[in-house]
């Protein structure tokens, strides 16, 4: 990110604030015994991982449900507290192995180990037969970079091989995309959409764990089983697939590129497709259901302004019930995200204490996050609430820290005026705000606040991850990093009320309500930055 340095050193220079750490102009504070009461109950085994379509969900959206209607919020769907989001729960099993064919070689990679291969056809059968495996770079197509990784080869029948993340990573040129901050051409999900639009029948991501900012054990946990999709008319690719850093290394020794270094030629802007005189072969037989998942939405009307809307939002959702780690095979998801989903009902119980507000004041707990922000990617399509009414989107997800922060992290810093707004609550706090330090891995487009930005909704997607009032920089840069090895997506994300530490994401969920009550009782709309891609949606 261009001036990071300098913004974090000026951001830094809060830090010498007195500590006075739960500092704040209301006289309404978030309940953190209710935080930690509704995490207990949401990350328990009773919810099953709470995935959609299974009972795990029922007994979510209902628990979601009655504690909304408990707190005498209204149904914010009509005469209803659901929104439904109809899905396709598509059921893969993909070949116990991947062929690679070449003129004097063939091996096989094993399901699981080596890749894994997915899809959003809903078919009963895919597969590519003796597909021509082509290096496509990166596998973006940005005009505005100059860049095109698919120039110049019909893709008809092929499978493009594509590197994860952007040009710009690690490349210490902040002119390059946008330096080492991931874009959203860095993201899997533009990976697949930009080879299905360019003809493809597959692709296959190269893992490495830096550039995708998570492990293999992630990939094989969330890649497997069953996955959800919407139905849409836009084009799909018949494979989705990934292979491993080791896999790739035997890939490309058996190819045309063996004497080549693929991950130098694909940062030149003038890189062009490279055939690598090799095919593939995979196939995966479909189970089909389609059923309608829920996104729960409540809300508590305005006074004077009651058709202008604050959205708080969090996913729900987590992986449910897979493959077995010690005996346990029910994912949790206590940090993810059970904290913000908690977060949602402990802020709504604040709103509820405190004076009514001017303006309306939603709660939408989304469904389907994990499987591709599916939940507010169909709110996106399908408001309820006027997006040019709605003032800005609060979203909160996977809120995690070992005690109260002095920094507010900005994911998406830069980007519209509720940097200011975070500011000003931030310092209530006696804390200092700064932009995401690993922007690289591309957060902004991991969560469901993304949906509403691209529909023109400001929004404010932060917490607490960087510097703690007891905790220095780099016992917060451990504790992160044991998060993501050991229990991001993993069995082991798990609530125990005896450890788990909860004033920190207290204090994040008084700054958001702080915010959310500021707007709820002003009449501005905060505006987008010049600069950011979505200002010309919010015209």
């Amino acid at each position: 990110m261009q001036n990071y340095l300098k913004i974090l050193i000026v951001a830094l220079l809060f830090s010498s604030c007195e500590n006075n750490k739960t500092l704040n102009t209301n006289s309404v504070e978030v309940d953190q015994t209710t935080i930690g009461n509704h995490m207990e109950r949401l990350a328990s085994d009773e919810f099953l991982g709470r995935k959609p379509f299974t009972e795990g969900e029922v007994k979510t959206v209902t628990y979601l449900k009655n504690e909304f209607e408990e707190l005498g919020l209204l149904p914010g769907n009509g005469g209803s507290y659901f929104q439904d989001v109809p899905m396709v729960e598509i059921s893969g099993k993909p070949s116990d192995n991947m062929k690679i064919s070449g003129e004097n070689i063939s091996f096989d990679l094993a399901y699981l180990k080596d890749f894994v291969a997915t899809t959003n056809k809903t078919v009963p059968k895919v597969s590519l037969e003796n597909s021509e495996l082509v290096f496509a770079g990166y596998g973006i197509v940005a005009p505005e970079y100059g860049w095109n990784d698919y120039e110049g080869i019909d893709w008809k029948g092929k499978t493009a091989v594509v590197l994860i993340n952007d040009p710009g990573f690690k490349s210490a040129d902040s002119t390059l995309f946008k330096g080492n901050a991931m874009t959203y051409y860095g993201r899997w999900t533009y990976k697949y959409e930009e080879a299905a639009r360019q003809g493809a029948a597959g692709v296959i991501i190269i893992h490495e764990t830096e550039p995708a900012s998570y492990g293999w054990n992630v990939i094989e946990s969330s890649w497997s089983g069953a996955r959800l999709v919407i139905e849409s008319d836009l084009p799909l690719l018949e494979v989705e697939s990934w292979i491993s850093a080791e896999s790739t290394q035997k890939l490309f020794a058996a190819s045309a590129m063996k004497e080549q270094d693929y991950k130098a030629i694909a940062h030149d802007k003038s890189f062009q497709p490279i055939p690598l005189n090799l095919s593939v072969s995979v196939g995966i037989e479909n189970e089909i259901k389609k059923d309608v998942s829920k996104n729960v939405v409540a809300m508590l009307p305005g006074t004077s302004q009651k058709d202008e809307f604050i959205i708080y939002s969090a996913h729900w959702d987590h992986l449910g019930v897979g493959k077995p780690v010690d005996g346990d095979s029910i994912y949790n998801g206590a940090v993810d995200n059970a904290t913000g989903t908690a977060g949602l009902l402990a802020i709504a119980e604040a709103f509820k204490k405190s004076k009514p507000t001017k303006r309306s004041v939603v709660f939408i707990a989304l469904t389907g996050e994990e499987q591709g922000l599916l939940g507010s990617a169909y709110y996106a399509a399908y408001p309820i609430f006027d997006p040019n009414k709605t003032v800005a989107n609060i979203n909160m997800d996977a809120l995690f820290s070992p005690g109260e922060m002095k920094d507010l992290t900005i994911t998406g810093y830069g980007q519209s005026e509720m940097d200011e707004y975070a500011k000003t609550a931030a310092e209530e706090q006696n804390r200092y705000i700064i932009p995401d330090p690993v922007a690289e891995k591309g957060y902004f487009f991991r969560s469901d606040h993304f949906n509403f930005a691209k529909i023109g909704i400001p929004a404010l997607y932060a917490s607490g991850g960087y510097e703690g009032f007891d905790n220095s920089i780099e016992e917060i840069k451990a504790f992160n990093g044991s998060y993501e090895e050991f229990k991001y997506h993993q069995v082991a994300d798990n609530y125990d009320a005896k450890t788990f530490e909860l004033s920190g994401i207290r204090l994040d969920l008084q700054l958001f309500f702080n915010v959310g009550l500021r707007l709820a009782n002003e009449n501005y709309f905060p505006k987008w930055y010049d600069s950011s891609e979505f200002k010309a949606a919010r015209k």
